[in-house]
Parts: structure tokens; C-alpha cells; sequence
């Protein structure tokens, strides 16, 4: 998962994800409340939460696309495993990467 402060940022990454076959989907979900420390100072910012379907195996060419594409200085890119997942979901989203599975 990654956050974007725009909308267009985000059609603009999931966009290049999808059209590289990095991902099979990216939801855009607006409404995301962040509040940080950045450089000393405590921030609080509505972004948008892109949620990613990829493989672990193609991780790191995910969090390459979205820093070389993403405005912002440090970029969250988050993997997080997932515990269960639908069989036909699965065997679709891997066929969308060319994955093998380890979703």
C-alpha cells in the first residue's frame, strides 16, 4: 500500500503499476486522515490509500515504479501478508503479474 496527495498522483501510479503488469489492481480510497512528524514538525493531511494487489515477488519492482513516479520525498510502500485469500482470486491476480503465487 502506498498514500498520494492527489487524486491524479494516484490514477497517474495506478495507472503505471497496472499498465506494467506490476499490479493487477490498485483501489484509490479517498478520505485518508494522516497525521505525522516530518522534519520536526507534526503535520495532519487528508491523503488518498492506494491498496495494491501484487505479488511479494514483485515487490520491489512495485516500490521502484511508485518512488520514481511519487511527489513525495519519502514515499510509504508498505507490504503487508495476506493470511487468506479467495483460490480463483489469487490464480487471477498472479496471471494479471505473471506471478507464480506467494500473493
Amino acid at each position: 500500500m502506498s498514500t498520494v496527495d492527489s487524486v491524479e498522483l494516484g490514477r497517474k501510479i495506478a495507472g503505471a503499476l497496472v499498465d506494467a503488469g506490476l499490479a493487477a489492481c490498485v483501489n484509490i480510497i479517498p478520505g485518508v486522515r494522516s497525521v505525522y512528524r516530518w522534519q520536526g514538525k507534526i503535520c495532519d493531511e487528508e491523503e488518498l490509500l492506494l491498496l495494491i494487489k501484487t505479488t511479494a515477488a514483485r515487490f520491489e519492482e512495485v516500490r521502484r515504479l511508485i518512488r520514481s513516479l511519487h511527489t513525495y520525498q519519502v514515499p510509504e510502500v508498505i507490504s503487508l501478508p495476506v493470511g487468506a485469500a479467495d483460490r480463483d482470486y489469487i490464480s487471477w491476480l498472479c496471471e494479471q503479474v505473471g506471478g507464480s503465487g506467494g500473493a
